[in-house]
Order: C-alpha cells, then structure tokens, then sequence
C-alpha cells in the first residue's frame, strides 16, 4: 500500500505561548521558557511573579537589543488576578505555569484547548540507607534543605534514615544545622535568608507549632521573626501534619527512620506530590529499585532531589504537574508534528 509513497515531517512552531513563572528563581525559571520558545520560533508573552519582576524584565531588555521581530515576546508584569487574561485567550496555543499546585490545576481548567504544561509543587523526600557516606549525605541535605531558605519546590522537607545509622546521621545533621547563620542574604556568610513574606512565614511556623503540639521533636530552630524563620528540624511527626504532608516551602526538615527499603519508598510515595526523590545508597540494586517503584518524575542517586540541571527533563506527577521542562522537551511541547507526503510520478 505504501509502494511509491515517500513520507517525512517536521516539526512546526505551535503559535503564540502564554508563560507564568514564580518568584523563587526570577531570572532562571523565567528562561527556562523563554529561551526554548525562541528556539522553537514561538513568539510568547511572559508574566512574571509580581513580588519578583526585576529579573524577567532583565530578560526583556536584553531581548529588545536583538533583531527579533516586533511583537515577537512581551514581558508583562502584573498581580495574580491577572493570569486569567493569560489563560483563557483562544490565541495563545500554550499555556506553560511553573507555580502552586492549587494555582496550577485552576488555571489547567480554564484554559480551554490549548496544551498546558505544569511544574508545580513538591515536599520532596530524600532517603539515607545504612550504607551511605553520612557526611557526605549530611552535607548534601543540608543544601538540599535550606538553600534559598527552603523556598524550592525539589527542595529536601522529608529525610527518612534507616534505623542503623539514624543516631548518627541526627546528631550530624542537627549540629550543621544550628551552625547555618540566618541574616542578610547580601552578607557571603548568610545561608539562611528571609522568606517571601510574612504571611508565608506565618503559614509555616505555625504548621512547626502544630507538630509540636502533637508531640513532634523539635531539634533545632523553631523561632520567627517577621519574615525570619530560623531553619528547622524535626522528628518524630504524625504522618497527617500539614509540615509532613503538604508543601511547606521554607527552612523545615522532617526526619523519620526506617528499617526496611520497600516500607522507606512505599513512604515516600504517601504523598500527593511526586515531582523528584534522592536516595543515598551504593547498592545498585536498591538505586534501580528506587527508580522503578517512586511516584515521581526523577530520581537521583548519590544526591539530593534539589540537584537539576537545564538540558535534563523536569517535571512531576500527581499534584506535581504535568509535562516536562528541559530544552528538549519543552521545544517538543512548543511546536507541532507537520507530515509531508509525496507520490511518485506515474
């Protein structure tokens, strides 16, 4: 049937595409759009957090010396209430959000036909199996936790450590805790900054409080002021808490022990969220296991879930999003398959 028929396709720019991006990483998640769309040859419009506009419209300046055609990209900073404008416009071909889950998943509904890819929320889990190096790992977590004052979605909030080593790895990882100093990011030995706002300062202290008063462990920390969370620890916490269970972006980590690996990862798995996990072990057999039983979108072996780099695909499952970022993914998302059929001559 095919018989002097020759195919190909290629691929097409999808149209015009609407992006959303945090205040988290201002500058990086907003180019995480942008540069494939370029690429792509999509022209799009971006809204970039309102609490953080600066480093999207740096973009936008930048943009503006080149030789891209007039109405090629609009950088449009604006509340929040004005996403749906961004949303709901039968022109724009694709809708990309990196954002809240709740947020997120609203926006998904109201967007009509158009394609939407998701990056959304987390409160990754990272597991310490009894044959780790625990200074490395204690090291590792450390960043994984507390960098950007906890304020990543891939950032470490769950550490279950086996049984076997759990005393160790406790008392390491408390002690490198309480030595982080909190203060003015603008001082090089800052590592523990403030959070967005009060208000989500507030949030988060307050889930703190309400482990404790359901007889969770403070370790270290636990202290607000203003925006000011000192970084924090925690163990012994009823699975159900809100410190356990949702996202708490900011400087809290919840230790757990486990004695068995397949109990550790059904454990890690209890979560609405699924977006990367981080196991230290050096047993090839439990790192594969991982990867096959984990309800996420990455795992990473030897490390932290916080590690990513730009050409690797991103993205989670369940309330974690949908679809993934990544050079290579993200132009795949932004354009279309074109296929081109051509009969021989009779």
């Amino acid at each position: 049937r095919a018989s002097g028929y020759r195919g190909m396709w290629q691929r097409v720019p999808i149209g015009p595409c609407s992006f959303i991006s945090p205040f988290n990483f201002p500058l990086n998640l907003a180019a995480h759009k942008v540069a494939p769309a370029l690429a792509a040859g999509c022209p799009f419009v971006l809204k970039p957090a309102s609490l953080t506009p600066i480093g999207a419209l740096i973009i936008g300046e930048t943009l503006a010396e080149t030789d891209l055609p007039k109405g090629a990209f609009s950088i449009l900073p604006c509340r929040g209430d004005g996403a749906r404008l961004f949303t709901e416009d039968d022109r724009l071909k694709l809708l990309s959000f990196t954002g809240s889950a709740e947020v997120g998943w609203d926006l998904k509904a109201k967007a009509g036909r158009k394609p939407v890819v998701l990056e959304l929320g987390g409160n990754a889990a990272c597991i310490v199996d009894k044959d780790a190096n625990l200074e490395d790992a204690v090291d590792r977590i450390i960043f994984g936790a507390f960098y950007q004052s906890g304020q990543s979605c891939i950032g470490v909030q769950r550490v279950l450590v086996h049984e076997e080593v759990y005393g160790d790895f406790k008392d390491r990882f408390v002690a490198a805790v309480s030595n982080l100093k909190s203060g003015n990011p603008h001082d090089e030995d800052t590592f523990i900054g403030p959070m967005i706002s009060e208000k989500e300062a507030d949030r988060l202290h307050g889930w703190v409080k309400d482990a404790e008063a359901r007889g969770a462990n403070l370790l270290a920390g636990g202290n607000l002021d203003g925006k000011m969370l000192e970084a924090t620890v925690l163990d012994n916490v009823p699975e159900d808490c809100d410190v356990v269970q949702e996202e708490a972006f900011g400087p809290v980590a919840v230790l757990s022990r486990f004695t068995d690996l397949d109990a550790a990862l059904r454990s890690v798995n209890k979560s609405r969220y699924g977006l990367q996990a981080g196991i230290f072990t050096r047993d090839l057999y439990k790192a594969m296991r991982a990867w096959d039983i984990l309800d996420v979108g990455g795992v990473v072996v030897g490390d932290v879930p916080s590690w990513r780099v730009d050409h690797m695909p991103y993205g989670g499952v369940k309330d974690s999003g949908l679809g993934r970022e990544g050079i290579r993914w993200a132009i795949e998302d932004m354009t279309e398959t074109r296929l081109l059929v051509i009969r021989d001559a009779p």
